[in-house]
């Protein structure tokens, strides 16, 4: 387990063994090594041995014992690489007696960090997605957030960070703006993806990115959109007979300006043609309800947010409540 996330273990117990004889056999060889490379100390008045060495005649080497603290000092690390490897990991797949694990360490100072944050963050708990979003101090918190886990994408003005990541200050939500469709992006996560080369040509893929710019009122060749009308019907299934997608299940709007991967004909024959798969990661999991509510009144107050379906009057829905 590293950070959180399930790594594979060992397929066959011989990795096991094959990685703690090589750390085991390595200490004992450079204990070894140690040993055959210390000479005894000099006695009083004894001249250290000359080796046959020697380097322009006059340069000679002496077979001087090793500085005691040196010595002592690398047999102290021997002495601590072992007792580390009994209480940590190390030997393959041995725990340590002590059972510790980056991924267990991690765990506890996030518990602990995230209980701080929340004591900060409590009195946003509940409250309503607006008023949060028109708070001060609400909004200051919810950009550092921002700023932190947001800006990589969408950049430091919300603006999208070049092509291929939305702008979330402009009104036009592939998966809704209101309240309840943001917090549900931020903290699932969402995937859109487009099959690629559905039309089999790329004379097809050019007649119906044609149509499709004749479907938005863009300048095309009438020609082409003409001959790929029919065709765009195997296109119609997610984007609609008319081009206007379904916000509900992800489907773009392919009648306005929000393009994400770029609304010229050369850009509209390559996603026909190759297919698009994006994606936004989930952040419920590292970042908690209380952080997740936060950052989504940021978001929502960007100036792009939809203000979420107002309930149904009392009298209204009593009305439409079935009779007994």
């Amino acid at each position: 387990m590293i950070a959180g996330y399930a790594v594979p273990d060992f397929v066959s117990d011989f990795w096991h063994f094959y990685i703690a004889g090589i750390t085991i056999v390595s200490i004992i060889a450079v204990m070894w090594f140690l040993k055959a490379q210390t000479t005894q100390k000099l006695a009083p008045g004894e001249k250290a041995e000359l080796m046959e060495h020697a380097w322009d005649g006059d340069l000679q080497e002496f077979n001087n014992p090793l500085p005691r603290w040196w010595l002592y000092g690398f047999w102290g690390l021997i002495v601590f690489s072992i007792i580390y490897l009994v209480l940590y990991p190390g030997l393959g797949k041995f725990a340590g007696v002590w059972n510790w694990s980056s991924a267990t360490q991690y765990s506890e100072e996030k518990s602990r960090v995230d209980a701080e944050f929340d004591k900060v963050l409590e009195p946003f708990k509940g409250k309503d997605i607006m008023a949060v979003a028109a708070d001060p101090t609400a909004k200051e918190m919810g950009q550092r957030l921002y700023l932190t886990y947001c800006m990589q994408c969408h950049g430091s003005n919300a603006q999208g960070d070049g092509k291929n990541f939305p702008n979330l200050t402009d009104g036009q939500w592939l998966f809704g703006g209101d309240p309840d469709s943001i917090q549900a992006s931020i903290s699932g996560g969402r995937l859109g993806e487009m099959p690629a080369n559905l039309l089999g040509d790329e004379q097809s893929a050019k007649e119906v990115a044609n149509y499709v710019l004749s479907l938005g009122g863009k300048p095309h060749d009438a020609a082409l959109a003409a001959a790929g009308q029919a065709k765009f019907a195997a296109c119609a299934g997610c984007h609609g007979e008319d081009g206007k997608g379904m916000a509900a299940a992800g489907f773009p709007n392919l009648t306005d300006d929000a393009w994400l991967y770029g609304g010229s004909e050369a850009a509209i024959e390559e996603s026909i043609i190759k297919g698009r798969k994006g994606g936004m990661p989930a952040f419920q999991d590292m970042l908690g309800d209380a952080k997740v509510h936060l950052l989504t009144a940021y978001v929502w107050g960007l100036g792009g947010g939809e203000k979420p379906a107002a309930a149904p009057a009392p009298a209204a829905a009593a009305e439409a409540a079935p009779q007994q």
